[in-house]
Parts: C-alpha cells; structure tokens; sequence
C-alpha cells in the first residue's frame, strides 16, 4: 500500500484535502486520522485542505462541518485551512505556463466520442485542433511533457494517455489544482485512501513539469460494506457522529491495524481523546497498514446503511 517511507532528513509536511461534496464518513476519518498520525509521529506539520473547485457537487455548510469533526476528534491543524475556491489565480498561472511551453492543448472531445475509446485517449484534438470559438478542455500533451525528462523518468510515465487539467466547463482539474497546491504548500508526504492510487503517476508528472519535486505517497485501506463496495459519499455513506469521537477513534485505529487486542481496546475506551491519540501516534507505523480492505464492525452505529437487496 506504501510507495516509501517519509526521509528524516526532510522537514515533514502532510495533508488531509477532503472534498465538501458531503459530510465525513467512516472511511474518511480513517483518512484523516492516518494522515495525522503520521505527520505526529513524524514530528511533522499537518495541514487542511478543502477541495472546493466543484461547486455543483458541493453541499452547502459541509466545510464547516468537516472542520468541525476534525476538531472534535482531537485533529487539529498546524496552519489556517486551505480552500481551493481561493487558488484560481495560482491555477491559471499554471495552465499559463503549460500553454507557453506547449505542453497542452484544447481538446473538444465530446462525452459521447470520450466513452467510445476503449484504449483512453487517443490524441484527437492534439492532431487536429478544434476551433476557437469551440468550448474546449485542456490537456496536457504527455509525449512532449516526457520529451523535457530523463529516459529514465520518461518511461514511468510514457503509458499515460493525456489528461484534463482544464474542464471544458471552465472549472480547473483536481490534477491541476491538488499539484499546484501541493508545491505552494511545500506537502512531502501524502497519506490518502488506495482508490486513488491510480492517479499518482499523473500528479508526479506534473510536479516534473513544474520543476518541483513529488512527495511520498501512502495509500490506506479502504473501509468497504458487505459486499465490498467502498464506503462513499455516492453510496449514502452516514455521517460520523461528532458526539462519539472516542468510538470513531477505536473504529478507525482497529482498521487500521493498531488495536490488536480486546485488552487494549477496553483500556482506550476509557481514555480521552488526547490519550487515544498519543497512543495511537507511539503505535504508528506506516509499513504495518493492513494491505486489504477492512469492513467496519457490524455493531458499529456511524457506518453506512444496509446495501439494497439485489433484485
């Protein structure tokens, strides 16, 4: 699940950038509180981001509130929250500098023809360029981004199909936004959930474009229902209940490894927060995270409701 672990010769930064689409749930706790962990136990800055660049998939009031469950758990941040909502002059200064390097182009694409590719994108628009006046994306050429690289390092990437780093809606891509965000917050270790893995390679290339170099990347276990299915925000994930963050706390420490026992877990319940959390960080050891999916207890009241019968 870990790339590599955080150098201590390096001033640590980490992060947790959740996205207000929703309020927390149990898997993005369990995020979080990796995130922080590490970044204690390492001795480290931990910083907040929220990832506001949708606004038609936000819900009105839920920045606050993860603010607020951070907070009542324990989890306090080192420095003001980031809201990306406030960046977009930083963002187009960086599609800026993509254009004036070549290293994108607009691509009109539209849905209907994007689903039809079975092998990603193919380059259409990077050959035959739409007109101006057509709403278009943007992309990044990959093949002349890897051109400005090692041959080394071009291999790594030379798979990637070109990606969206501006909407054809006129909103700026999370590739974009969280990379720009990353180097402006000087970010060397990022602790997030596996389902994101895939997106590393792309976000890394990026961080070359720009000249700056790629945090460590570690990716948690998912937190999964019954049948599997990631616990999310799209599948009706239930809110963690600010009232009982001594439970959160446990849930999120046993998926994660740390609780081994009955004992340890019966000790901590009675603990406060503070004490649940300086155990927690004296146990941490990002090379011991579980390699599968955890489901959360059947007992548990904060999770997610009952999948739907298969019809």
């Amino acid at each position: 699940m870990y790339h590599d672990l955080p150098n201590p010769t390096t001033v640590y930064r980490g992060r947790f950038a959740p996205s207000p689409s929703g309020l927390l749930h149990l898997g993005s706790l369990l995020c979080a509180l990796a995130s922080f962990l590490d970044a204690r136990a390492n001795k480290g800055a931990w910083l907040v981001r929220i990832e506001d660049i949708d606004p038609p998939r936000e819900q009105p009031g839920a920045a606050s509130a993860i603010l607020s469950t951070l907070a009542a758990h324990g989890m306090h941040w080192d420095e003001p929250p980031l809201f990306q909502s406030q960046c977009h002059a930083r963002y187009r200064s960086r599609l800026e500098e993509l254009s004036a390097a070549k290293l994108s182009y607009r691509c009109a694409c539209t849905r209907a023809r994007l689903k039809s590719l079975s092998t990603g994108y193919d380059g259409h628009c990077r050959r035959s360029p739409p007109a101006v006046e057509i709403p278009a994306a943007t992309r990044l050429d990959v093949h002349r981004c890897c051109n400005q690289l090692t041959a080394e390092e071009a291999i790594t990437f030379a798979e990637l199909e070109d990606f969206v780093v501006h909407r054809k809606d006129g909103l700026f891509a999370y590739q974009l936004a969280v990379v720009t965000d990353d180097i402006e917050q000087r970010i060397t270790q990022v602790i997030r959930g596996r389902d994101l893995a895939p997106m590393t390679s792309a976000q890394q290339l990026l961080f070359k474009v720009f000249g700056a170099e790629p945090p460590r990347y570690v990716h948690t276990p998912l937190v999964v229902d019954n049948l599997g299915n990631k616990l999310s925000k799209q599948n009706r994930a239930k809110a963690v209940a600010d009232t009982q963050p001594v439970e959160n706390l446990l849930v999120c420490c046993r998926l994660l490894g740390l609780i081994d026992g009955e004992a340890t877990e019966t000790n901590l319940a009675i603990s406060g927060l503070d004490d649940i959390l300086a155990w927690a960080i004296s146990q941490w050891q990002v090379n011991r995270l579980p390699k599968e999916d955890r489901m959360a207890p059947p007992d548990y009241q904060g999770g997610f409701p009952a999948p739907a019968e298969n019809l």
